[in-house]
């Protein structure tokens, strides 16, 4: 695996890499056409003037008066110096504006900054009330002369203006890598962080997650998707809750080759805590015909209507069919499952066309997926090239 470098982030498990400077800071951007009906797709506009990564995106929902506003990160690269990007919107997604960014020491003069994630807390955990703002990231894999990297949390009490250092998460032991954090909250409260671990030297990579009750102190780490091949890299796991309680969670598993390496898989957990027998890698997630994604998956949740446990929306980088050639809508389409990710997933148009076949951490590399309320339109924040510059880009479009 390679590193993520300070000018440009490369896969953190597994796809290959190019380098290409980030530059620029968000400022409004509107992708809201003139006569545009509602429901109707909306040319993609770009998150911000400059290059930046990793989008995420969260529509508050525990936070009083803010409720209903989309707030959306990525992450850039300054002079050599790593920083989350915070922007807003209040108009459901309709544009963004730059209200906050996150920065560390930690990252700054190329030490490295990698793969953030964004999440808004339902409910209270230790002394944060719900609607508390989270951030976190992988730091340090490009520091010298040797790297010791972290995964770091910030937290934020005005939705994203301002940002205070929490806790660190995981500390590695060796110069492996840390990557990829996503929270969750298990079925006891308890604040879960999965990431992806390259640190054990029995296994390239695997799924851990470690757990909190305050945010602060954390207890794990334990295995939740390993391989009995120590070539194999499960990774960049996301993780969603139904309403029956049920928690799923998708990944890829990057392998030495074959035509299903960095596949998306799928697995569920009772609790969010216990996913089962580590070396269990789950399903592929696949349509009726076979086809798969290939890269960098993503899952949302979405109510629907006439089915209580709503539906499921994933996204991957590439598309391909079941013979193992690229498809016709690859970086074009996401799918639906409105049976809790088992059977076969349907595809749907995605909001954002990613023009770019390459393979990546540019092209729709976790691209964000956000449902509306009511489940009919999706959210999309896909990156993608503008010339040498990789840049996210947004839009709305039916679900």
């Amino acid at each position: 695996m390679a590193a993520c470098t300070a000018l440009f982030l490369t896969s953190c498990s597994g796809a290959p890499s190019q380098d290409s400077e980030q530059t620029g800071k968000g400022a409004v951007s509107n992708n809201a056409a003139p006569g545009q009906a509602p429901g109707e797709k909306a040319d993609a506009k770009p998150l911000g003037d400059g290059g930046a990564l990793y989008p995420r995106a969260v529509r508050l929902r525990h936070s009083g008066e803010a409720n209903g506003r989309v707030l959306a990160s990525s992450v850039s690269h300054k002079g050599g110096d790593g920083v989350g990007e915070i922007q807003e919107s209040t108009d459901g997604g309709g544009s963004f504006r730059h209200v906050g960014t996150v920065s560390d020491e930690k990252a700054a003069d190329g030490k490295g900054l990698c793969c953030a994630t964004l999440y808004e807390l339902p409910q209270q955990v230790g002394d944060m009330p719900a609607g508390t703002l989270l951030w976190a990231a992988s730091f340090g894999q490009d520091e010298k002369p040797e790297p010791r990297m972290t995964i770091r949390v910030f937290k934020s009490t005005d939705h994203g203006r301002n940002w205070s250092p929490l806790s660190t998460v995981a500390t590695a032991p060796n110069a492996k890598g840390l990557w990829e954090p996503e929270f969750s909250i298990d079925a006891q409260g308890n604040l879960v962080c999965h990431y992806s671990d390259e640190t054990d030297p029995r296994h390239s990579q695997k799924l851990v997650a470690v757990r909190s009750k305050d945010g602060v102190s954390w207890s794990g780490p334990r295995e939740t998707v390993t391989s009995k091949l120590e070539s194999d890299r499960p990774g960049m796991a996301v993780v969603r809750k139904l309403p029956n309680g049920t928690y799923v969670m998708t990944y890829e598993i990057c392998a030495a080759g074959g035509k299903y390496a960095c596949v998306a898989h799928l697995r569920t957990s009772r609790d969010g805590w216990d996913w089962g027998d580590p070396a269990d890698l789950g399903t592929r997630a696949e349509t009726e015909d076979g086809k798969y994604f290939l890269h960098a998956p993503n899952l949302a949740w979405a109510p629907e209507e006439g089915n209580p446990q709503g539906k499921l929306l994933l996204v991957g980088q590439a598309m391909y069919h079941k013979d193992g050639g690229r498809a016709d809508g690859s970086g074009r389409t996401i799918w639906i499952n409105s049976k809790g990710g088992e059977g076969a997933w349907r595809e749907i148009p995605a909001p954002v066309a990613v023009k770019s076949d390459k393979l990546d951490s540019c092209p729709n590399y976790s691209s964000s997926l956000l449902p509306s309320e009511d489940g009919r339109e999706v959210l999309e924040i896909a990156t993608d090239y503008d010339g040498g510059v990789c840049r996210p880009y947004f839009a709305t479009g039916g679900s």
